[in-house]
């Protein structure tokens, strides 16, 4: 584990239009490709905008032209490729989080916290499991959207002898302009409690509901400080390398690690059965 370079693509979103948008997160890439980066991620549910129409925009997860999409994009840029989808599968619908690699591999991770004031529990099946992929070395724990408002769901879950279960944590998001400050209060937080980068993929523009999104991506040290920081609506691409170096010394100088709480999640209905 050395450097790992990641590339975050804030764009607006062609409101449930996949294959407007497919056409616009490649205009977005541009040249991007193995030789710049190793990491491409795009926002929550970048093929539609954050739409709770999932009956007509969920793509079967088995025929997926998205996915397909994205698996000819990994292969042909020759890095990794992570956006979520609203996808359909085994007779429920699920806002996935994709990460797809040069070679074909696919990954998925279904988000967990669903937004209700959305009303996306009515529309979408909660996720289950959580999911750590690895790439040049770095553990990376995937995330979508309210999920980062969820500390217990992120926090570190180590098992010895490893203190640390992932090195950094994703986030895609459709996070609106209202609640911006607390999309920015909450990844820096969630980085300096786990000790960890953070990498925080927003959107911009207007939905088709009319919300307003501010964008605000970023990349977040383990100290909480930005190493990508644009407060700004606009879209833009950078990429940017985080050190395992870096991160392997400020754990092992400033170890707050060795004072954390231990704590286990227990399904309260299995629990009180």
């Amino acid at each position: 584990m050395n450097e790992l370079r990641v590339s975050l693509v804030q764009s607006e979103l062609e409101w449930e239009n996949p294959e407007a948008n497919r056409r616009l997160m490649d205009h977005r890439m541009g040249t991007l490709d193995g030789s710049r980066t190793d990491l491409i991620v795009l926002p929550e549910m970048f093929a539609t905008g954050f739409t709770m129409n999932a009956e007509g925009m969920a793509e079967p997860a088995e025929a997926s032209p998205t996915l397909d999409w994205l698996r000819r994009q990994a292969r042909e840029r020759d890095c990794v490729i992570a956006g979520s989808l609203a996808i359909a599968d085994g007779g429920a619908r699920y806002n996935r989080l994709y990460w797809v690699t040069p070679d074909g591999g696919v990954e998925h991770y279904d988000k967990r916290h669903l937004f209700r004031m959305g009303d996306e529990p009515l529309h979408y099946a909660m996720g289950q499991t959580r999911k750590v992929v690895e790439l040049k070395g770095f553990r990376l724990l995937l995330s979508v959207c309210y999920d980062l408002r969820f500390p217990v769901w992120l926090r570190q879950r180590p098992s010895a002898p490893e203190p640390f279960e992932y090195d950094a944590l994703l986030c895609v998001a459709n996070w609106p302009a209202p609640r911006r400050r607390p999309w920015r209060t909450l990844l820096q937080a969630r980085a300096i409690e786990n000790l960890g980068y953070v990498i925080g993929v927003n959107r911009v523009g207007r939905d088709g509901n009319g919300l307003a999104y501010a964008g605000d991506s970023m990349v977040v040290d383990f100290k909480g400080e930005p190493m990508i920081d644009h407060p700004t609506d606009t879209p833009f691409v950078e990429t940017v390398s985080l050190s395992a170096a870096a991160l392997s010394s400020f754990r092992d100088t400033f170890p707050a690690w060795r004072d954390a709480d231990a704590f286990a999640l227990i399904d309260l209905d299995d629990h009180l059965q």
